[in-house]
């Protein structure tokens, strides 16, 4: 965010030298210490270290560069201080941009340390002429007046409380008194941990090292222990406010105050023992005189009535304002990685042992029993496609535009992928009912939250063909991973509804669409064209969570296809594997526009009835229109094309990664480029034997032709500049020439000429080819040189990514560096973790919920430790869960589990030893990675 607080820029200054001006500052009812004057923003940008000498004169250049220094430049946020009056009635600063919202100023009181506690206020602003603008939520700072001139300032004015806010002020209030709120992941960790022990060391004499530029980056990693439980992040120790917060049992008010305008009830019981029973009004907190089961809303105590339940907390308890300020002054004190919302929120396996003791909380007791699972239980659920869809139509002309709307999409990317998560937990916990539940559970759909949730994994042909005689089989094909809710148009999807004839089709075709392949690249497929940002065309906001061993793709809804609209009519694409392909000469033109900025061709398909269409996008992709008239691309699994080098039917979603694509076209672009240099130089050598050849003829040459060729070769220096940006505008443009068909290599029927296909073929086979031949072992030569480091499986992975390569090559690097033991050992690690990952979702898939913890470990012991084959520890667990194997009820056998298959995988995971897991560690890794 462009503002911040002057408190919070001078944060480490203040704590060390007024570290009493923090418990001021926290008193709700007690005007809190000015904060440090801020320092003019025109001084601090222009800036300068002082000198004792002033110089007499000035270059006029100089002060031409001085003036230009001291604007801002294209892209640079120039902040203005802006005075803030408080509900406490104290005074801070924010340093604002006029392109701030109100939201953003919100965002920045709810983290400032003297305002943080309030939530239901409404902002003044205060113009210079004396004229005061109530601020909306949604409004710039420049849309009512402009802070650049001055004389501005903001006042915190209280609002009313309703149902929901009050709510969420409580919530608000149970998240300031925990430290559960900061989460920080395995490397910020360590990180931290590094820069105190290097702190350390330079505190102590003669511990200096040598300075070697080509070893910094390795020390982040020297000081790391070995041992698992070094690396186990250790969580906050919590500082104890208070003991309980809870909602009373005398909720809901009755009718007779409610019309006096009461909300809710406490039961706080402070650190001294003592018990208050709390009401919650529309405007304040105050303690009523309640004792036993009688209600009593008359107030026990003549001014203790505050705007805030910290507020009021502060004044019955002397221990919670101690406590509450040593919570405040730790999150202060935390990494800036731990404060900031995460887009994929970090997540640890580790814990340690032996298990802390679970203590009584009635408050996680009850935001337990009401889990919505990300879902608001008051108001009105978000809309993300809209929320998604009206960001991305944001001005982005100029840079300032670009952060706004950047910040705008990462918030809302942020929030749905938290309520993505929460949602896939409910739907794999079986708390969310599907909306087909009379398919296959493999098959089955679910909407929470305005998200659709779908599986993608393989299906299990043996467990249908259990649940579902042959003869009586009849399942409906779906639209791949993306929306495969079922249209009610007819003209929508044609023959969508078609019959499968053999019971074994249906899971061959759903084993193609919804694999962890197409899943990962559908998702890689739409943030391709999210990036090309294309005008007029959309996509969905998508998220893929792995829990439980399973994969769910989590999207946001199409508008009107949950209603059956109409306006919802497929025209772009095939949802029936080419047989009958749809298009659309307006919507064709938005795709052929993404097509250029990703160098896919424009190619001709023929469907089922010999009907030859121009599609510039795989033939399986859908165009919509929703009802929203927006334009929205589905199903982009084959967005690069299909990788040569693997061609079997096991095969069809090995795809090139787009960023080989791009280097591919570069080197051909540049390659085209030089030739055509070296053809024109040919040109020029011609051009110049003849000219040789007229001026040996002469035999005198004048002065002012000698003066007129020295103008020349002047102008052509000055021109070289010119030449080197026409080359490159020239290999840009040869970059962009360069398509390929991602329909190659695939069953669909191609249109055109035999050459068009082949050449289309021999393209693909070429870029494959520079991946094997180029990038790879350039690749396993700057590991080799070190020009590459990658110091764990992750730094290996995104290494590999960025040059293009795809993870399945990792046993050819592997193979590449054997001469060299760390990156060997590196490879290899790389390699059994993902074979190892593999088998255990498969095991956490298959198993019942009462079997996880025993599978888990039993896994576990097999792959660090050396378990012996043995039937001992097997017959005792079977003994205990033969009898709830032989009681599984219909309801158990509807999710694929019966008798059989449940007694079949307790026997397969139990049964196996280090040997058996060792063994088929190695079997994936070679059929998959090729060790």
């Amino acid at each position: 965010m462009a503002g911040k607080s002057n408190k919070s820029k001078a944060k480490r200054a203040a704590q060390t030298s007024a570290p009493n001006s923090t418990v001021t500052s926290l008193q709700s009812d007690a005007p809190p210490a000015a904060p440090t004057p801020a320092p003019d923003n025109d001084a601090v940008e222009a800036a300068v270290p002082e000198t004792n000498e002033v110089p007499t004169q000035v270059d006029e250049s100089e002060s031409q560069e001085a003036s230009n220094d001291a604007q801002p430049k294209q892209g640079e946020l120039r902040l203005y201080s802006v005075p803030v009056k408080t509900l406490s009635g104290g005074k801070m600063e924010l340093q604002l941009n006029p392109g701030d919202s109100v939201m953003d100023i919100r965002q920045f009181l709810l983290d400032a340390p003297e305002t943080c506690y309030y939530t239901c206020y409404e902002l003044l602003l205060r113009g210079k002429d004396g004229e005061t603008h109530h601020l909306e939520d949604y409004n710039e700072i420049s849309e009512v007046a402009d802070i650049t001139i001055g004389g501005c300032s903001l006042e915190m004015i209280p609002a009313l409380y309703d149902d929901r806010s009050i709510r969420a002020h409580v919530h608000r209030a149970r998240d300031l008194l925990s430290l559960s709120t900061l989460h920080s992941s395995l490397s910020t960790t360590l990180a931290l941990k590094y820069d105190a022990a290097a702190a350390n060391k330079a505190q102590i004499p003669g511990t200096d090292k040598p300075n070697v530029p080509e070893l910094d980056c390795l020390g982040f990693m020297q000081d790391v222990p070995a041992s698992l439980d070094k690396l186990i992040i250790s969580p906050s120790e919590e500082i104890k406010c208070v003991e309980s917060i809870v909602f009373s049992s005398f909720n809901p008010p009755p009718s007779h105050r409610r019309l006096v305008g009461d909300l809710l009830y406490l039961d706080v019981v402070t650190l001294e023992g003592n018990k208050y029973c709390i009401t919650g009004t529309t405007k304040a907190f105050y303690v009523n005189s309640s004792s036993g089961n009688i209600l009593d809303p008359k107030p026990s105590k003549s001014g203790f009535e505050t705007a805030t339940l910290i507020g009021l907390l502060q004044k019955l308890s002397s221990k919670f304002k101690k406590a509450f300020r040593e919570v405040m002054e730790k999150k202060a004190s935390a990494h800036p990685f731990e404060n900031v919302q995460s887009l994929l929120p970090p997540h640890s396996w580790l814990r340690p042992f032996p298990v802390p003791d679970h203590k009584r909380d009635a408050a996680r007791a009850e935001e337990a029993l009401t889990i919505s699972y990300g879902s608001e239980l008051i108001g009105m659920q978000r809309d993300w496609n809209e929320e998604l869809q009206s960001c991305r139509e944001f001005p982005h002309s100029t840079p300032q535009e670009r952060i706004l709307r950047d910040r705008a999409l990462y918030k809302v990317s942020s929030d749905f992928v938290d309520a993505a998560l929460n949602g896939a937990i409910g739907v794999i916990s079986r708390c969310i009912p599907p909306i087909n539940p009379t398919d296959p559970e493999c098959l089955h759909m679910y909407v929470h939250n305005n998200i659709f949730f779908s599986f993608a994994v393989d299906a299990d042909i043996e467990q249908l063909s259990k649940k579902r005689p042959s003869n009586d089989l009849s399942v409906v094909e779906k639209e791949s991973s993306s929306e495969k809710l079922p249209c009610k148009d007819k003209t929508c999807h044609g023959e969508l509804n078609a019959e499968l004839n053999s019971c074994n089709e249906a899971p061959l075709i759903e084993s193609e669409q919804a694999t962890y392949a197409s899943a990962n690249n559908d998702l890689k497929g739409t943030k391709l064209y999210q990036e090309a940002d294309v005008p007029g065309l959309y996509n969905l906001a998508m998220a893929i969570i792995d829990y439980r061993g399973h994969r769910v793709v989590a999207q946001s809804v199409l508008p009107g296809i949950l209603q059956g609209d109409k306006s919802d009519a497929l025209l772009y694409g095939s949802v029936d594997n080419g047989k009958k392909i749809c298009w659309n000469e307006d919507f064709h033109a938005k795709v052929l526009e993404a097509a250029r900025l990703l160098h896919i061709k424009e190619h001709a398909v023929v469907d089922a009835s010999e009907n030859v269409f121009k599609l510039a996008a795989p033939v399986e992709c859908k165009g919509i229109v929703g009802s929203d008239n927006r334009h929205y691309l589905l199903d982009l699994m084959r967005v690069t094309p299909r990788d040569a080098n693997y061609t079997g039917p096991e095969s069809r979603f090995c795809v090139l990664r787009p960023e080989l694509i791009t280097s591919f076209c570069q080197a051909e672009a540049l390659e085209k480029s030089k030739c055509n240099t070296k053809t024109n130089e040919g040109t020029d050598i011609v051009s110049d034997v003849s000219a040789d050849t007229s001026k040996n003829g002469d035999e005198s040459i004048n002065g002012e032709e000698n003066g007129a060729s020295e103008e020349k070769t002047v102008t052509e220096k000055q021109n070289t500049t010119a030449d080197s940006a026409a080359g490159s505008s020239e290999i840009s443009k040869l970059c962009d020439e360069i398509t390929f068909n991602p329909n190659v290599f695939t069953d669909f029927k191609l249109g055109g000429t035999q050459e068009e296909i082949s050449s289309d073929e021999e393209n693909v086979k070429k870029v494959s080819s520079y991946l094997v031949d180029v990038v790879l072992p350039k690749f396993i030569e700057d590991l080799c040189t070190l020009e590459v480091s990658p110091m764990d499986g992750q730094t290996l992975t995104e290494a590999l990514h960025s040059h293009g390569v795809n993870v399945r090559y990792i046993g050819r690097i592997a193979n590449g560096v054997k001469h060299l033991p760390h990156l060997w050992d590196l490879c290899l690690n790389e390699i059994t973790v993902r074979s190892a990952k593999h088998i255990l979702k498969n095991i956490l898939r298959d198993i019942e919920d009462h079997d996880i913890g025993a599978a888990v470990s039993h896994f576990l012991n097999c792959f660090f430790g050396n378990v012996a084959a043995g039937k001992a520890s097997t017959n005792n667990l079977h003994a205990k869960n033969q009898k709830k194997d032989q009681s599984i009820t219909k309801k158990s056998q509807g999710r694929g589990k019966g008798k059989a298959s449940a007694k079949k995988t307790l026997l397969s995971y139990m049964m196996v030893d280090s040997d058996m897991l060792w063994s088929e560690i190695q079997e994936f890794a070679k059929a998959k990675y090729e060790v």
